[in-house]
């Protein structure tokens, strides 16, 4: 049995609970028509700043380690990578309808994404993966 969430019960979750997002993707939904193809470009630039933001901790954490330690940590960025790519995809199947794809996904996954790099970041400073 399918359980879907209201879309009244979506709308009020995104109209009144606080920011979800950067300030960027909440200026531009702010600035949209209101449309699915506008939240989803919306969403989409969100997904690709994150992960260009963790391609640069990426980039700046594997250019201070060698041996073992980037052995290790190459590994543990492709089992990351297996992991991102399933990620949140039960909002983008459908079942959440077209609100699910262009606004709890993007959300979902871009979150997803910035713990990684905030991870990522966390190993160059010393502090672990917390």
């Amino acid at each position: 049995m399918k359980r879907l969430v209201p879309l009244a019960l979506l709308t009020t979750i995104f109209v009144v609970t606080p920011a979800f997002a950067d300030d960027v993707y909440d200026k531009c939904i702010d600035a949209s028509d209101g449309t699915n193809p506008a939240w989803g470009q919306c969403g989409g630039e969100w997904v690709d700043r994150a992960d260009k933001a963790l391609n640069a901790a990426w980039k700046e954490l594997r250019s201070s380690v060698d041996g073992d330690t980037a052995k290790a940590l190459v590994d543990e960025q492709r089992a990351w990578n297996d992991f991102k790519e399933k990620s949140c995809l039960f909002y983008a199947n459908g079942d959440y309808g077209r609100e699910g794809q262009v606004l709890s996904y993007p959300i979902c996954r871009a979150g997803v994404i910035e713990a990684r790099t905030k991870d990522l970041k966390s190993y160059m400073s010393g502090e672990g993966g917390n």
